[in-house]
């Protein structure tokens, strides 16, 4: 039996509700394996401006240091979009993102022969992907300074800094490859070297460090190009390493692949503390309160939290079996709904899933019992 810690920042919009499910689905991994999982909760983004005056309370981030991995729903919302930019939601993202030191951001892409309708392209194109985007996570445009309007010779104007050092390139491409030696053993290296002395760099890096790993095949791809690829042939990825805007971009593009944001889960990982995990989707306020939300994206992040900080592989395992053994039993939330199929909601599917990983729990029971 093991005991862990895990923080919970549900966040605004349908980050309650997914989180909820989500822990509802952690507790019957304790149950069925006999593990501990002890929750405490936290503020962040649009509610954590709202009761305490900033997108990140002292206490959140702390409590979140002294856990064993933190679960976050999302940020944001229209309520909050005139704020000035130190009382916006996503500062608070980007902030624990900066001070938990979360560099490499996960996003597997997955195909689900259950959910081939749902995608707006061919199945020919989609059958079979399976690729993972890794995503530098704490530098580029959107942490580089100075970042601001300002005036120039009497004409307004503004400045974003794309601000990276070697080593934080470094680090996260050797993530890349280390990755991909233990999959398809494929890096594609995805930047804008014809323009961009970022990626010029960048590129550079890539060759250095795919020296160490003559076992795995590295490609340069251009970003344009890459998001090409990704609708015209998604097959021939296995690993997707960018820097932080470009896999921003990229890997919502991607979710299409799947049919929605919804299905899409990711893990933030640190050299030097707990990791982060959260769907990728954002707090889509139009749907808050309303039941309607996929939970799959959060639960399948809970899977990889399983999988990535705690070892767990068998209990991830058995959560993403579930997920497909619903899916592949009709039942779809809105997001992903199909003729023919049935449409429940957010609390359903939650319960679907919980129940497969029981009911398969009592199945291995009774197998033990006549063995």
């Amino acid at each position: 039996m093991g005991e862990y810690r895990i923080a919970v920042l549900p966040g605004d919009g349908i980050g309650k509700e997914v989180t909820k499910g989500a822990v509802e689905i952690l507790k019957a991994i304790g149950d069925r394996f006999h593990h501990q999982f002890h929750f405490s909760y936290g503020l962040i983004g649009g509610e954590a401006i709202d009761q305490e005056g900033t997108p990140l309370p002292d206490q959140t981030l702390e409590m979140c240091k002294k856990s064993d991995a933190v679960l976050l729903g999302a940020v944001g919302g229209p309520k909050w979009d005139r704020n000035p930019p130190h009382l916006r939601p996503e500062k608070g993202l980007l902030q624990i993102r900066k001070e938990m030191n979360l560099f490499a951001n996960l996003r597997p892409v997955k195909f689900y022969e259950s959910l081939v309708d749902s995608s707006p392209l061919k199945p020919t194109v989609i059958q079979n992907v399976d690729f993972m985007i890794v995503r530098e996570l704490t530098g580029g445009l959107y942490f580089g300074k100075p970042s601001e309007r300002r005036v120039e010779q009497g004409e307004e104007a503004v400045v974003d800094t794309l601000f990276y050092k070697r080593e934080e390139i470094k680090r996260i491409i050797e993530a890349a490859f280390m990755l991909a030696k233990r999959r398809k053993k494929k890096v594609t290296s995805v930047d804008k070297a014809n323009v961009l002395e970022s990626s010029r760099m960048w590129r550079e890096v890539a060759e250095e460090v795919a020296k160490r790993f003559p076992d795995v095949e590295l490609e340069h791809m251009l970003v344009d190009n890459a998001a090409m690829q990704l609708i015209r042939n998604p097959k021939q990825f296995d690993v997707i390493v960018t820097e932080n805007m470009f896999g921003d971009i990229l890997s919502d593009e991607a979710s299409m692949l799947t049919g929605s944001l919804g299905m899409l889960p990711s893990a933030s990982l640190s050299m030097t503390g707990p990791a982060l995990y959260e769907p990728i989707h954002g707090s889509a306020p139009d749907l808050a309160g309303q039941n309607k939300a996929n939970p799959i994206a959060t639960i399948l992040s809970a899977a990889m939290m399983l999988r990535f900080s705690f070892g767990m592989n068998e209990e991830a395992d058995a959560i993403e079996k579930a997920v497909e053994q619903v899916l592949a039993a009709g039942y779809r939330t809105a997001d992903v709904a199909q003729a023919g199929k049935r449409v429940v909601s957010t609390s359903e599917m939650v319960s679907e899933i919980k129940a497969a990983i029981l009911d398969d729990a009592a199945i291995e029971n009774i197998m033990q019992v006549y063995v």
